[in-house]
């Protein structure tokens, strides 16, 4: 019996592949693999080869800079450049004013576009997608084509050469972006939770700011360092609409280094490479957060 079960069991297949194409898939994967790392090579060669160079540039003397031919790597390294730095107490102002003003205008749009972010997402009300697509179309005029209508009501005002003009032309700009950042985070929390608290006895006030705001932080962090680096890194307002007490870096950095005879090349680039590390510290410190509020409202639910 044993025997004629065993004579017409069914074959067993294996689904093991052939030696040959084994070899096959694991040589596809390997170039895979190498391509890819390759490409990360050249990707990162391609965005890095601009950061060494303004480190290269800044340790390098000022008579050599522009040698010919160049030099990868400099022949004679000095620190001249962050010594005139140091030395040099205008930059600390320049650097005050825009940690004050970046700050500022961080604080700000995130308050603003968190508010404006939520009616978008939550309130249904006449009007409602006609102002979404207003607040968009803003982003498509130029920002230097209104630098002179700003100009002249903060000159009107008695605005120019504060924080106050700077900030307020800074938060402009960063409200459009910033608020559809925030209402498509607040499109995937639920409904349902609102309604719950709704129900227990809370108002409109504490469901937003007990409930809401702590689990979209992911997005307001995103929204903050957006609107941050905006103000850390803007030239043109900043040189029209602040005097020299209250220019931020960009355009203190211009004045300072680079004159009608002559560019302290060394010294700019030293100072370029200073000024960019706490943008990039924040992007380090804030990156987990950054990426979440980036793409929590790529897909609602």
């Amino acid at each position: 019996m044993t025997a004629v079960l065993e004579q017409h069991a069914p074959a067993t297949t294996t689904t093991t592949p052939p030696a040959p194409r084994r070899r096959r898939l694991r040589s596809d994967r390997r170039a895979v693999k190498v391509s890819a790392w390759i490409a990360i090579v050249i990707f990162g060669g391609f965005a890095l080869l601009p950061v060494y160079w303004l480190l290269a540039t800044s340790l390098t003397p000022r008579t050599q800079v522009f040698s010919y031919p160049p030099r990868l790597f400099p022949s004679e390294i000095t620190f001249d450049a962050y010594a005139a730095l140091a030395a040099n107490p205008a930059l600390f102002g320049y650097l005050r004013n825009s940690i004050v003003v970046s700050v500022i205008t961080a604080v700000l749009s995130v308050i603003v576009s968190a508010y404006m972010g939520y009616a978008f997402s939550k309130f249904r009300y006449r009007g409602r997608r006609s102002l979404m697509y207003f607040v968009l179309a803003s982003q498509m005029f130029p920002q230097a084509l209104l630098l002179i209508t700003l100009y002249a009501v903060f000159s009107a005002y008695g605005l120019l050469n504060t924080y106050t003009a700077l900030v307020l032309s800074f938060t402009t700009f960063t409200l459009p972006l910033c608020v559809w950042m925030l209402k498509g985070f607040f499109d995937t929390i639920p409904d349902e939770l609102i309604e719950a608290a709704r129900v227990d006895g809370a108002s409109r006030l504490r469901i937003i700011h007990s409930i809401v705001m702590p689990l979209a932080a992911p997005g307001l962090v995103a929204a903050g360092l957006f609107a941050f680096v905006r103000g850390w890194n803007d030239f043109i307002f900043a040189l029209t609409l602040a005097g020299p007490d209250k220019q931020t870096l960009p355009p203190g950095l211009v004045n300072t280094f680079i004159g009608e005879a002559s560019t302290a090349w060394p010294e700019l680039m030293a100072a370029s490479l200073v000024v960019s590390l706490p943008v990039a510290i924040a992007f380090i410190a804030l990156q987990r957060y950054l990426v979440g509020g980036l793409t929590a409202g790529a897909v609602k639910g």
